[in-house]
């Protein structure tokens, strides 16, 4: 689970309700025709811009945001430095059992391949071509949540206007200018809270957990191509801490 993701979710909501609250109240903030707006435009606007199926995975994505784990650099570095020297005593076949324990379905399939006898850029195409893949998915999940959060700030704005139009109709009643003022307002509101700490974050989040996970996917395809080169253990050590800042590269053994 992601500590930072759930503790800036809590952090940025329970501010903006202590601050509502130490004003008068969050009653007043709740207005069910601002929120019909702002949130049934904004998923009505998204499921008119993205296929269905893709709005059905939004839940799947939101997960990924908040619970997916990625091996650390270290952790990969130091599994397929074991890899090496066993294959390099006992042949890349001795492999089989190891891979067993290997958690990480790519690097497991990736590995697998080369104890099967794939030609080195055989598996480097299937092994990319699965990247590739990977990484539309994670765009397209950032560019949904970039989607809201373009939309909602604009639906709150349409509230507005609809609001606005309300309050000048009903100017001879002043019983109905503030209701009507509420909406206009409160859409805003909305539409603002919705894009700024949900939709646009979550975003910035999966870019930043796509960039972590391509990197370690590169960093599998170079071990797996060492392996099935049959690189020395030293030189595989060396080709895998290219990847790794050069203050982290000390705690790599090897």
């Amino acid at each position: 689970m992601d500590i930072a993701t759930i503790a800036g979710i809590i952090s940025a909501f329970g501010l903006v309700f202590i601050a509502v609250a130490m004003g008068g109240g969050i009653g007043t903030f709740i207005n069910i025709p601002s929120l019909m707006i702002v949130v049934g435009g904004t998923l009505g606007a998204t499921m008119i811009n993205y296929p269905l199926k893709d709005m059905i995975g939004v839940m799947k994505v939101v997960q990924k945001a908040i619970f997916a784990k990625t091996i650390p650099v270290k952790d990969l570095t130091e599994k397929f430095m074991d890899f090496a020297q066993k294959s390099r005593k006992e042949g890349i076949l001795s492999l089989e059992g190891e891979i067993k324990d290997v958690k990480d379905e790519f690097v497991k399939k990736g590995v697998q391949l080369s104890i099967d006898g794939l030609e080195p850029g055989e598996i480097k195409e299937i092994l990319e071509t699965e990247v590739d893949f990977i990484r539309k998915r994670h765009q397209l999940g950032a560019e949904l949540f970039t989607t809201m959060g373009t939309f909602s700030p604009a639906l709150g704005m349409i509230g507005t206007l609809i609001g606005l139009v309300q309050m000048l109709q009903s100017m001879d009643d002043p019983s109905k200018i503030g209701p009507a003022m509420a909406v206009a307002l409160l859409t805003t509101f909305y539409g603002s809270i919705m894009a700024n700490i949900i939709f646009l974050p979550i975003a910035g989040k999966l870019k930043t957990r796509s960039k972590e996970e391509m990197l370690t996917k590169e960093m599998a395809i170079q071990g797996v191509m060492s392996l099935s080169n049959g690189d020395n253990p030293r030189i595989l050590n060396q080709k895998l801490k290219a990847f790794i800042p050069p203050n982290l590269r000390s705690e790599i053994q090897g």
